[in-house]
């Protein structure tokens, strides 16, 4: 089984950075595409940011500038830098990457459980 496992979440003031990272774990033969995702109160998730495996990135227009996003393959583990951050950057942020575990033949989704990101003063 394969569980991906978020850290980094909080409060932060307006301008202030966080980190999040997302560590996958279990039996894994190969991880492809790498993202994060959000979703703030009373709105639809939506994703931020992805990378692939070869480190090609793709952002979302409202953080472009502001967060990076990065992967460590050895770690399975995707990180995501976010700097200047606002108060509609307030959500909860979930990391999902695309995997094939081992001894299976096909890739599938897998989500992290959520980290909370409240940018407030």
């Amino acid at each position: 089984q394969v569980q991906l496992a978020e850290s980094g979440g909080g409060l932060v003031q307006p301008g202030g950075s966080l980190r999040l990272s997302c560590a996958a774990s279990g039996s894994i033969a190969s991880i492809y595409n790498m993202a994060w995702y959000r979703q703030a109160p009373g709105e639809q998730r939506e994703l931020v940011v992805l990378i692939t495996r070869s480190g090609s990135t793709h952002y979302v227009d409202s953080v472009k500038g502001r967060f990076t996003i990065s992967r460590d393959n050895a770690k399975n583990t995707v990180y995501l830098q976010m700097n200047s951050l606002k108060p509609e950057d307030t959500a909860v942020y979930y990391c999902q990457m695309v995997v094939t575990p081992k001894g299976n033949y096909g890739a599938a989704d897998y989500w992290g459980q959520g980290t909370r990101v409240t940018v407030s003063s």
